[in-house]
C-alpha cells in the first residue's frame, strides 16, 4: 500500500503540527507501516512480578521491560503458533494483553494519586485500564467502571472476573451524565476518551480508512463534552488524567486548552515529563506526553494529567429516574453466618466489603462506594457471591477466582491434561480422588472454580460463556 493511499494529507498537514521536521514525520510513517510489537502486563492481584518470571522463565519468552510499568513487558516469543491468549497464564488472569502505550494513563494517575479510594473509569471496555487500576488499589476502594457500548459491557465483565477484581461496579451510561450524576465524588478518574485512533494505525492498517479532518471535529465536540462532565465529577484537589490512542492536536491539546479557557481558576496542569525514564522525548511544552509511535516503538498515545483546585458550579440535576435499588445490606447476624458458611469453602473478604442481598442472591459490594447507590443505576456490582437454597449457599465462580487463598485445605490441583480438559467444559477422572466432597479446582496455584465430586468424576462448573477450543497451553 503506497503511504498516500494511508494517510490522507489532511491528517499529514496535521502531523507535521507536531513533529519537528519533515525526517521526523518520515520516520513516523515508516514505523506506522511496521508490525506492532506484542506486550503484556502481570496481574498482581494474583502473582507478583518476580514469580511472574520465574514462572515463564523457560517458556523461551523474551520479556522486556516497558519504563513506565513496573508491571508490564514486551514480549517476543520462539513459538508464535499458540495465540498468547491461549496460554494457561492467560486463562487463569496471571497477566493482561495490553499495548504498552496504553499503560501509560493509569500510571500517571496513580503517580499522582496512590492513595485513590473512589475512582471513575468514564470508557472503560475492554478492562485493560479498569484491571490496572484495581491492581494499584489491591482491590481497596471502589472504581466505577462505565462502558458507553452495551455490547462491551459484556466483554468488561469477563476480564475484571478473569483477573480477579472485586472492587468495581459497572455502569451503562453516555459518559456526559456523570458530572450532574456524581457531582465532585470521585478522587480521581480516568477518561480514556473514543477518539478517531490514529495511534493504533500499526495494529490496524484500515485505522485511517474513514479519517476526515471532519469527523475529527466532531469527535472533539464530544471528547469536549465528555472533559467536561468528568472535571464536574472530581473532587477539588482531585486527578483527572485525559487520554487518547489518537495523534492530531484538535482531539488532544486543543480539548484540554478549551477546558482551561471554561475553567481557568479550576484547571491545573500537573506536568508528566518526569513520569520515568525518557518521558521528556514525547513530553510537550505544556507538559503532556504526545507518544508519537517511532519514540518508543509503540502505538501513538497522548496523556494530560489535570488537577481540579477550585468547586464548580453544579450542573442541573439528573431528570432520569434511578428507580428503587433491588438490593438492601445483610444483617449482622447474616453477614457472619454467611462469612462463616464461605470460610469453610475457602472464600475470604474483608472490612472493605460488604454483603448484600437481592432475593436469594448474595453480593459483596466494595464499601466505598455505597455513597454512590441511589444516583445512577448499576449494571453490576461488585461479585456474586452466591445463591441461597435451602441446603446452603451456590457459590460464584467469579467470587472463587477472586477471594480464595492460596494453601486452602480444599484445593485439589489438576494435571495439565486434567486442567484442558476443564477449560474446554468437561469433567474431570482422576486417578486419585479428593477426599472431599467439594473442592477448589486449580492449576499452576490458581483457582479455576469450586466443584463437586460425583461418583468417580469431578464435575465440570466452569461457566459455559468462558468454556475454550482449540489449542491451549504450550
Amino acid at each position: 500500500m503506497l503511504v498516500s493511499d494511508r494517510f490522507p494529507e489532511d491528517f499529514l498537514t496535521l502531523m507535521r503540527v507536531s513533529l519537528a521536521d519533515e525526517a521526523e514525520l518520515q520516520r513516523f510513517l515508516a514505523i506506522s507501516q511496521q508490525p506492532l510489537r506484542r506486550s503484556l502486563r502481570v496481574n498482581t492481584l494474583k502473582i507478583s512480578v518476580a514469580d511472574f518470571l520465574a514462572r515463564t522463565a523457560d517458556y523461551g519468552w523474551r520479556l522486556s521491560p516497558i519504563p513506565w510499568c513496573a508491571e508490564g513487558f514486551w514480549i517476543e516469543r520462539d513459538d508464535e503458533s499458540l495465540p498468547l491468549g491461549s496460554v494457561a497464564e492467560h486463562l487463569s488472569g496471571l497477566f493482561y494483553i495490553q499495548e504498552a502505550s496504553s499503560m501509560l494513563p493509569v500510571t500517571a494517575l496513580f503517580d499522582a494519586a496512590p492513595d485513590a479510594r473512589q475512582v471513575m473509569d468514564v470508557a472503560a471496555a475492554p478492562g485493560s485500564k479498569t484491571t490496572q487500576m484495581a491492581a494499584l488499589m489491591r482491590n481497596e476502594g471502589a472504581i466505577l467502571a462505565n462502558e458507553y457500548s452495551a455490547s462491551r459491557v459484556k466483554v468488561l465483565h469477563a476480564n475484571i472476573s478473569r483477573c480477579g477484581v472485586s472492587n468495581v461496579a459497572l455502569t451503562h451510561f453516555d459518559g456526559r451524565v456523570f458530572g450532574a450524576a456524581l457531582p465532585e465524588r470521585f478522587d480521581a478518574i480516568l477518561l480514556d476518551a473514543p477518539c478517531s485512533g490514529e495511534g493504533v494505525v500499526r495494529k490496524d492498517a484500515d485505522a485511517l480508512r474513514n479519517w476526515s479532518l471532519a469527523s475529527t471535529e466532531a469527535i472533539a465536540d464530544t471528547q469536549r463534552d465528555l472533559i467536561d462532565s468528568a472535571f464536574h465529577a472530581l473532587q477539588p484537589g482531585g486527578t483527572l488524567i485525559y487520554s487518547t490512542c489518537t495523534l492530531n492536536q484538535i482531539e488532544n491539546q486543543q480539548v484540554i486548552h478549551w477546558l482551561q479557557q471554561r475553567y481557568p481558576d479550576a484547571v491545573e496542569i500537573v506536568p508528566l515529563n518526569g513520569l520515568f525514564a525518557g518521558a521528556e522525548q514525547a513530553s510537550t511544552p505544556e507538559g503532556f506526553l504526545h507518544v508519537f509511535p517511532q519514540i518508543f516503538d509503540s502505538e501513538g498515545f497522548f496523556v494530560a494529567r489535570l488537577r481540579k483546585t477550585a468547586r464548580l458550579p453544579a450542573l442541573p440535576a439528573p431528570t432520569y429516574k434511578v428507580g428503587k435499588l433491588p438490593f438492601s445490606p445483610c444483617s449482622r447476624k447474616l453477614s457472619a453466618e454467611v462469612q462463616q458458611a464461605a470460610a469453610k469453602v475457602g472464600l475470604h473478604w474483608d472490612e472493605n466489603h460488604t454483603l448484600w442481598q437481592r432475593d436469594k442472591e448474595l453480593w459483596l459490594f466494595p464499601s466505598a462506594l455505597e455513597s454512590w447507590l441511589g444516583k445512577v443505576r448499576f449494571s453490576r456490582i461488585g461479585l456474586k457471591l452466591a445463591e441461597t437454597f435451602p441446603k446452603g449457599y451456590r457459590w460464584q465462580h467469579e467470587a472463587v477466582v477472586a477471594l480464595s487463598q492460596p494453601g486452602s485445605e480444599l484445593e485439589f490441583a489438576l494435571t495439565d491434561a486434567e486442567a484442558e480438559a476443564w477449560y474446554r467444559g468437561q469433567d474431570i477422572h482422576p486417578d486419585t480422588l479428593p477426599n472431599r466432597d467439594e473442592v477448589i479446582v486449580t492449576y499452576q496455584q490458581q483457582p479455576l472454580g469450586l466443584a463437586k465430586k460425583v461418583g468417580n468424576r469431578i464435575k465440570n462448573s466452569y461457566p459455559r460463556e468462558l468454556v475454550r477450543d482449540g489449542r491451549l497451553f504450550r
